[in-house]
Parts: C-alpha cells; structure tokens; sequence
C-alpha cells in the first residue's frame, strides 16, 4: 500500500508573520510492490497559514491569500 507523509522541504523566516515558518510536502511513496517508482508531491502547506490568514494583508499562495507569491520558488 501506498504511504503518504508531510515532510519538510524547507525552513525560511517569513516576513508577513515575521518568524521562521516551515514549507511542508504531501509526498506519496509507491507500494512495495512497485519500488522502481519515485516518490510524488501532492500538496504543500505552510506551518503558520493559519496565523498568516487572520492578517487582513494577503500573504502567499501557500496560505491561499496571494497567488502570486509561491514561497517554493
């Protein structure tokens, strides 16, 4: 069976909630029955959307406020 798990990509300091937030992966690794293939990427969140949507200011498209700033890049 397939396994999926959110893990780090990144750490940068954000200056929209000016402290250090962590970019996150959903990654999806195949089943044992398949290991030739590689690991894919399904999503990714930010560890303060939550904080960063309570401000009136829009952020980033990881907080789904700016689709224009992507944080990733």
């Amino acid at each position: 069976m397939a396994k999926k798990v959110w893990q780090v990509e990144k750490t940068k300091y954000c200056e929209h909630v000016q402290e250090v937030v962590a970019i996150e992966a959903e990654v999806v690794y195949p089943a044992e029955q398949l290991p030739e293939q590689t690991p894919r990427i399904l999503a990714r969140r930010c560890s303060k959307a939550m904080e960063c949507n309570l401000i009136d200011k829009p952020a980033c498209a990881l907080c789904g406020t700016n689709p224009d700033i992507d944080p990733v890049e």
